[in-house]
Parts: structure tokens; C-alpha cells; sequence
């Protein structure tokens, strides 16, 4: 397929965002409805929309989701892909062939072999020319040992310029020259940040702020020194600011340690008044934008669209772009215009929303809109963007239509009340969303995840099919404080299962009572295990029928089963430690009889988290006791898929099947 091919057929889904040190050029990995993933570089001018050029490999080959990409200021794309501890590193770069085509020209580089291996690319006052570098290689290796190289794009070897002990992260530049390069230096259990000297390979230390402490920069201007640091020196983990190594020391404001909410820095603008800096602040299901200004010691709220930004930015006089993804708007690069936005203020709309009780979730109207995640809790007062409007300062290129002219279904932010507190769910269907024919309770994979306001594509068809879509972010879902994800640490299939099973009882009593059906089970990874436990727990009458995708049986059993990451991340959240109470084992093979509903599973058989095994054995297991496969249940494995077999290619085929099956207990 050639550029233009890809080109003329929009992404849906982006991920890894990077800008070119000058900001005008952005890259991403974009796939389309056929799950493909490729490279896409961004034209950012300095007037007018920003541009995406799909770069796909020749041979219709796909990137890999673990391909980092780095956005070069002449528009090409330098990619880093992984396979094990080989990592090769090529250029993108759209070009034309001998019969007027555009294609994309793929160049390799070199290859370099370490454990771990990521790129940062070099300031914009860095050496131009054409065998000038471009980025560095930042290497780590088990000693453990850091190894720095400069990387050039004309094919020459790398060029190794550092070879330091111990483990580093991070990477922000400390000058313009790309001399100074900051770094996180992992030690004996503290992260600190460190200085590199890229002129004589010396390290030394930057910030080391409590005797104790973890701290790490954030973001820095070169010019005036100024810096965004986080620190647990405090006694909490904080955002401060200040200059390392001034007379002064770093300051910690209130203002920017909100109780429940993860703030973090996204863009540094310097200005005449002072330095400005773009703050996204993740609250739940949603997240929001706010303007700090150290000079007048207070955050001040951007009035955006509610959705998710992407956690990095580049904030210049074209203005402020970042990442932006909402359920009905496949993401996208938004350029912002900060002073027109200050200027707005708070626009009218309806009243926040309050915990509900299922038993008393509308039927109707007055279910909290979908704008809501706009409300800052330290604003009394403030209210709400209206739905349906764009706020003056605000653009968004490059988001997908649907194929069909129609539009993308909204989605919802709702609290309902669980047996230990209020969950959130992102909900589609609209107010009516309970009274829907057909209605699915989807559970997130993880467990350390959480469902977001953001574009969707599998939920996205489920809506389209007509299908309401209930998505709550239980007990172990991030964005909720330390308490609501640690409480299943030790207890998979615990206090979250205790939260889907109260759904289920209230949404089935409900419906069962307006003539409908019971909810249909989803889930995928972690919560297609939590959706198997669920399926076997419940009464018969309180699911219509569950469909899972990459579903592992327990905790045991993937220890015995799973390579050495994922054993390791499973041990780290206690997967493997029994729960001792009425309910007993976790463990979906011995509890399978108990499922009665009609049953889909699919598998990825190159799935490299939870290996198609464990789908293998359910298979093999719901044979044994005599169930009908075609009937009682469908088993699909997907030749070479891995563990995102829903965001790869041929992902929209799956995509209908789900949704096919979740409608009417048939695959379509």
C-alpha cells in the first residue's frame, strides 16, 4: 500500500506521540480500520491545520506497538523497533518511485544490542548538516550499566559516547548545544537526577533534595534555569519549581498537589512575565488542562473538551499541541491558543454529577452529560462546557469521520454506587442507557488500567450495533488514589469481582423488571478472567452471554505458563496468592460448569502476555464436560496475533464478530 492509499484512509487509533525539537514536525503510530500499525509524520506549520502523512511499510508489513519513533525536523521518522535485545533503528521518509507514486522510502541505520533500548532526540540548537546527529541511543544493560551513542541518518555507525554505571531513565536537555543531558538515575531504591557532560562523559549530581528522597525533573529552560521538579522530599509526592543549584530553594505550592488527581507538567513556555507551563491533571475516567503561572502562584483552567490528552506536548508561538482523544474523537494533535482560553472563563451548563444509586440510575433524561470531566474540585462554582460546543482557542486536525458520513457515538462519564464506594464507568447508549435493548458490562484489561474518555474502536462497534455499553473502572482501575488500585493486590478476582457482581445484580434487576435481558459479559486480558469469574458467580438469569478476548485462567496458572515479565509484573501485584473465603479458588477451570451462558473466547496464537494456552485449556476443558462447541460456545484463535489481537491487523473483523455476538449470542 502507498502513502497515498493509507493516507486517504484516516487513522483510528494513535499512540506515541513525539515532536520534533524545532516543533515542526510530530510523529505517532496511527493504525486504520484494518488494525495495520504504521508510522505517521505531522507538518506542523505555523499557520493552518496540522497535516499527517501515513508512512506504511512496503510489503504491507505493519510496525510493531513496541517501535518508538522520533520526529525529525526535516519530516522523516527515525524508529527504533525491538526484538529482544536486538534493536533495529531505520528512517522513514515519504518519497516518490519511478511511476510518479508516493511511497515511503525505508532506511536502515544500524542495529544495537542491549536489554533496553529507547531514543531521545537532540535539541534544536544541536550541530545541523548531513552527517550531523540526531538523536542519541540511550542503552541499559543487567550489570547494570547505561551506554549513550549519538545516532546520525546518513548510515554511519553510531557513535558511543558514555558508558556509565548503574540504570538511567528520563532524558531532558540542559542547553541548546545538546552537551548537558539530564537523567534519572535508578539506585539503591531512590530515582535522582544526574548530569551527563556529553563532551567528556563525567556525571555528576543535579538534584538530591532530602537524604531519602526520589526526585526527578520534569521539565527545564535552558535559558532562565528555571525547572518543573517531582519530589517525595515533601513527605507525599509532589510538583515544585524552582532553579537547581540557585540560592533559592525549590518550592512545593499547595496549589499543585490535588488530593485524588495525578498533575503533571506537559509543555514549558518561557514569557516576558514570567515562565507559563501547560499542566494536565488525570482525574478518573477524564482529565483536564490548567495554565501555572509561578508568579502569581495559582493554576488556572483551560476550558477544553472533555476526553484525554496525551501526556507531552510542544508549546511554541504557533501555540500549545498536545495529543487529544475522546470517545466520539479518534485521536488527534489539538493546537491550542492559552490566551484565548484564559480569556473565556467558565461557560454555563448543567450541575456536576453526584453518586447514584443503581437503583436509582434515570431511565431518561438528567444523567450527567458527557462534559463533565471539565469540573476542577478546587474551582466552587465552576461549571461545565456545553455539549456540542468548541471553545474559541481550541482546534483539533487530523480526527477521523466515520466511512459512512454518519458520526461517532458519544460517550458518558457516570458514578454508580458499588459495595464499598461510588465507580465510575464511561458509558455509551445515551440517558437511556439501562432501558437499552441490548446492554454489555465491559471490564478493562490490567489490572493496573482503567477505562478512559477516549476513542475506543471495539466499544465504538458495540455502539454502533446499537448496543448500550456500560464500562465501570472498579476496584484495582488506576486514577482513583493509592486505596481503590491497591485493593486487589493480593486478591485477584477479590474486592473487583465483589464490585462487578453488584452490578450485575442491580443492571439485571432493573431490566428484568422493564421485560429486558440481562447484561452481556466483555472483557479483555485481566478482565476477561474477571469476566469469567463473573460469568461463573452469578445467576443464570443476570448475564446474557459473555465474550472474551486473550483470557488467562488465574493467577497460578499464568505463573506456570507466562515468560519472565509478565511472571515478574504478576508476582509484584500478588496474582499468585490464594484468596481464602466463601467463594473459593479463582480459578476459571474449575469453575467453568458453572457457566451457563453462551460463550465466545479469542486468541491471539502468537500472544506473548498470556499465552494462547490458557485459552487452550478452556477449550479442552469445556469439551470434557460435555458442552457443544458452535453451540454452547465459540473458540477463535487468531493466526498470528498477539496479545493486542484487537488493535492489529484485521482487528476491525473482530471488532464486528464481538459485536455481532454480544447483540445476539451469534458471531457475525
Amino acid at each position: 500500500m502507498d502513502v497515498t492509499t493509507r493516507a486517504g484512509t484516516q487513522a483510528l487509533r494513535r499512540l506515541g506521540f513525539t515532536f520534533s525539537a524545532d516543533g515542526s514536525h510530530a510523529a505517532c503510530l496511527a493504525s486504520a480500520a484494518d488494525g495495520g500499525w504504521y508510522a505517521e509524520s505531522w507538518h506542523l506549520p505555523a499557520r493552518g491545520p496540522a497535516r499527517p502523512t501515513g508512512l506504511p511499510l512496503p510489503g504491507h508489513r505493519s510496525e510493531d506497538l513496541r517501535s518508538q519513533l522520533v520526529a525529525l525536523p526535516d519530516g522523516s521518522v527515525l524508529v527504533r523497533r525491538a526484538d529482544g535485545d536486538r534493536h533495529d533503528l531505520v528512517t522513514l521518509s515519504a518519497a516518490t518511485d519511478q511511476y510518479g507514486r508516493v511511497v515511503t522510502a525505508e532506511r536502515p541505520l544500524t542495529t544495537l544490542r542491549m536489554p533496553g533500548l529507547r531514543l531521545l532526540p537532540l535539541p534544536a540548537g544541536a550541530a545541523s548538516g548531513p552527517r550531523a546527529p540526531v538523536a542519541l541511543a540511550v542503552g541499559s544493560d543487567t550489570r547494570p550499566g547505561t551506554t549513550v551513542w549519538l545516532v546520525r541518518a546518513d548510515g554511519s555507525p553510531p557513535h558511543q559516547i558514555a558508558e556509565i554505571p548503574g540504570l538511567h531513565g528520563g532524558g531532558i536537555w540542559l542547553d541548546h548545544a545538546g552537551a548537558l543531558l539530564a537523567l534519572d538515575r535508578v539506585g539503591d531504591g531512590l530515582v535522582r537526577t544526574v548530569v551527563l557532560d556529553l563532551r567528556t562523559g563525567a556525571v555528576t549530581p543535579l538534584l538530591e533534595i532530602g537524604e531519602h528522597s526520589n526526585d526527578r525533573l520534569l521539565l527545564f529552560d535552558p535559558d532562565s534555569r528555571f525547572a518543573m521538579v517531582r519530589s517525595d522530599a515533601p513527605g507525599t509526592d509532589r510538583i515544585g519549581w524552582g532553579v537547581p543549584g540557585g540560592g533559592a530553594p525549590l518550592r512545593f505550592p499547595e496549589v499543585l498537589h490535588v488530593a485524588g488527581m495525578f498533575l503533571r507538567p506537559v509543555a514549558l513556555r518561557p514569557a516576558a512575565d514570567g515562565p507559563r507551563v501547560a499542566v494536565q491533571i488525570d482525574h478518573g475516567a477524564g482529565c483536564s488542562l490548567a495554565l501555572w503561572r509561578p508568579a502569581l502562584g495559582r493554576l488556572d483552567p483551560l476550558p477544553v473538551p472533555p476526553g484525554r490528552l496525551g501526556a507531552v506536548g510542544h508549546w511554541s508561538a504557533d501555540g500549545l499541541r498536545l495529543p487529544y482523544s475522546a470517545p466520539d474523537h479518534p485521536a488527534a494533535l489539538a493546537t491550542l491558543d492559552v490566551d484565548a482560553l484564559l480569556t473565556q472563563g467558565p461557560v454555563a451548563t448543567t450541575s456536576g454529577p453526584v453518586p447514584l444509586p443503581l437503583q436509582l440510575a434515570p431511565l431518561g433524561s438528567g444523567l450527567p452529560g458527557p462534559w463533565r470531566d471539565t469540573v476542577l474540585p478546587w474551582q466552587p462554582g465552576t461549571t461545565r462546557s456545553r455539549p456540542g460546543t468548541t471553545p474559541r482557542g481550541w482546534r483539533l486536525d487530523g480526527s477521523a469521520e466515520p466511512g459512512d458520513g454518519g458520526r461517532w457515538h458519544p460517550a458518558q462519564s457516570l458514578e454508580l454506587s458499588g459495595p464499598a464506594g461510588p465507580l465510575e464507568a464511561v458509558v455509551y447508549g445515551g440517558d437511556a442507557w439501562l432501558s437499552s435493548p441490548q446492554l454489555v458490562l465491559a471490564l478493562h484489561g490490567g489490572p493496573a488500567d482503567a477505562w478512559r474518555l477516549e476513542f475506543d474502536p471495539a466499544l465504538q462497534r458495540m455502539a454502533g450495533e446499537g448496543l448500550a455499553v456500560l464500562a465501570p473502572n472498579q476496584r484495582g482501575s488506576t486514577g482513583y488514589g493509592v486505596a481503590h488500585a491497591l485493593a486487589i493486590r493480593g486478591a485477584w478476582g477479590g474486592p473487583d469481582l465483589d464490585d462487578v457482581l453488584h452490578l450485575l445484580e442491580g443492571i439485571a434487576g432493573q431490566r428484568a423488571a422493564l421485560g429486558l435481558e440481562p447484561p452481556a459479559l466483555f472483557g479483555v486480558s485481566y478482565g476477561a478472567f474477571l469476566a469469567l469469574l463473573a460469568a461463573a458467580h452469578a445467576p443464570a438469569e443476570q448475564v446474557a452471554r459473555c465474550a472474551v478476548v486473550a483470557p488467562f485462567l488465574s493467577g497460578a496458572r499464568l505463573l506456570a505458563e507466562a515468560s519472565d515479565p509478565v511472571r515478574a509484573l504478576t508476582t509484584r501485584l500478588g496474582g499468585g496468592e490464594p484468596i481464602a473465603d466463601a467463594r473459593g479458588p479463582r480459578d476459571v477451570l474449575q469453575l467453568v460448569h458453572r457457566i451457563g451462558a453462551p460463550l465466545l473466547v479469542v486468541h491471539g496464537d502468537r500472544d506473548e502476555v498470556v499465552p494462547v494456552s490458557q485459552s487452550r485449556s478452556l477449550r479442552h476443558e469445556l469439551l470434557r464436560i460435555g458442552r457443544t462447541e458452535g453451540a454452547d460456545f465459540r473458540y477463535i484463535e487468531a493466526a498470528g496475533a498477539g496479545h493486542e489481537v484487537l488493535a492489529e491487523e484485521g482487528g476491525a473483523v473482530l471488532h464486528e464478530l464481538l459485536a455481532g455476538f454480544l447483540r445476539t449470542g451469534r458471531p457475525a
